[in-house]
């Protein structure tokens, strides 16, 4: 029970990541604001929660919207008292492939990837500066640390989160402590079109010294970390998650 008495607001909880992160975040002992922008998905993950015995609430939120951040945030305060940790797991890959993508997708990926994260960091501060230690995670990409073959949107979007963490880190400490993960490629509806061509999987692969994919329950135990008081002392980090592929 590493969160016992934390509360949680993870975005882009209703698939992969998010997913993940708020059912350990749950089994763990937080009591979770599952945002997502599908209802639907953030409900269905709230009632497993529910039904594995913790607690949980769905909010349909769209996180490049500012007030929806704020009353998604006015919700957690409302619904459980308080918010001790937020997860900016929601997150968009380019709609259109290619090396000079359309103006409408590259604002469509930056305005998700990173204006959303800065838009809900920034109306959780005030509860996170109350809750006395609060900490923030955001979710960056290796191809935020490496250039690669994801577009120069997704790319710069989570390059940009790297060093947001790096500022907010310095700017908001010492109550709220912010670090970002950097995961590899992980096995969630997100990659599935990618992994699903045999030659592009058989490429990248040879690009991980561990010789696979990741899990998503692997990238929520890097964020329970970083949000447990056993990572008091961490703050500003961008942990890479990747099997490797950075250190080749």
């Amino acid at each position: 029970m590493r969160l016992k008495g934390k509360v949680a607001l993870v975005t882009g909880a209703g698939s992969g990541l998010g997913s993940a992160t708020a059912m350990r975040f749950a089994r763990e002992g937080a009591r979770v604001m599952c945002v997502d922008v599908t209802a639907s998905a953030a409900d269905l993950v709230a009632r497993r929660i529910v039904e594995d015995g913790g607690e949980a609430f769905g909010r349909q939120g769209n996180i490049t919207d500012e007030a929806t951040c704020k009353q998604c945030v006015e919700a957690t305060l409302e619904r459980f008292g308080s918010l001790s940790t937020l997860v900016n797991s929601a997150g968009v890959r380019p709609r259109h492939a290619g090396p000079t993508p359309p103006t409408d997708d590259w604002r469509f990926v930056v305005d998700v990837n990173l204006t959303g994260s800065y838009l809900m960091s920034r109306a959780a501060l005030p509860a996170l500066q109350a809750s006395g230690a609060g900490s923030i995670t955001h979710m960056a990409s290796i191809f935020g640390l490496v250039g690669g073959s994801t577009g120069a949107a997704y790319a710069a979007s989570k390059g940009a989160i790297v060093n947001l963490t790096r500022q907010m880190a310095i700017e908001w400490a010492p109550r709220v402590r912010v670090n970002c993960v950097c995961p590899g490629v992980i096995e969630t509806p997100m990659t599935a079109p990618l992994r699903q061509d045999p030659a592009w999987s058989a490429a990248v692969l040879k690009r991980y010294p561990l010789g696979r994919f990741g899990q998503p329950e692997e990238i929520a135990a890097a964020i329970l970390y970083l949000a447990s008081d056993e990572a008091a002392f961490v703050t500003g980090v961008a942990l890479p998650v990747d099997g490797g592929y950075t250190a080749a």
